[in-house]
């Protein structure tokens, strides 16, 4: 058997250690996949219209990560109205759709964001997504992610995409940044009151 396919899947995100957690506190840019992490991969059409179903928890995660300087850039290789109609209620500039090859794109938004892959984390859920592992210093899937990526990846949400994993890891590193400044609150009340606009 492929030695690939004998490598266990990753460490919940909750089970990371505290040098982990220290790691993550210094990202600078998040790079998402949209299709099975945003949201649950289903393709849905009504009409000649493509739907999708954004989870709500998730969008306050990444308006939080903005508030707090994180960089926020969705790489799909799909792409819709209403990909870009969440994308612009979230204030997400980076929006590369149908993107080709994803390693290439994020490369580029890195070049001219200026942030090295040390202070870069992305999230995908399949094989394609593999190409932002290339380039980030850490890689995170959902729970339903395909066994492969799931084995690749530095860790597991224990939330499925588009029901919460981005929230999961948005948390994460809010927590993370926390514990590095001696905050011991989660997310602190000027925060908390920086609601996500659909909510």
């Amino acid at each position: 058997m492929d030695q690939a396919h004998d490598k266990p899947c990753a460490a919940p995100l909750c089970e990371w250690t505290a040098a982990q957690l220290q790691a993550i506190a210094e990202v600078k840019l998040l790079a998402l996949d949209v299709d099975g992490v945003l949201t649950d991969g289903r393709v849905i059409y009504a009409g000649t219209q493509e739907l999708q179903a954004f989870d709500v928890k998730d969008g306050q995660g990444l308006v939080w990560l903005r508030k707090a300087g994180v960089q926020i850039t969705w790489i799909t290789g799909r792409g819709c109205a209403a990909t870009e109609r969440r994308a612009r209620e979230l204030g997400v500039v980076e929006l590369h759709m149908n993107s080709g090859p994803k390693d290439q794109v994020l490369a580029d938004v890195q070049q001219r964001l200026g942030i090295a892959p040390a202070r870069t984390i992305a999230m995908g859920d399949d094989i394609p997504d593999l190409k932002l592992a290339e380039l980030a210093a850490w890689f995170v899937s959902p729970a339903d992610a395909s066994p492969e990526v799931r084995r690749q990846a530095n860790a597991v949400t224990a939330a499925r995409g588009g029901r919460g994993a981005v929230r999961e890891l948005a948390d994460a590193i809010l927590r993370a940044r926390n514990a590095v400044t001696g905050d011991s609150k989660k997310i602190d009340a000027r925060a908390a009151e920086r609601s996500e606009p659909s909510r």
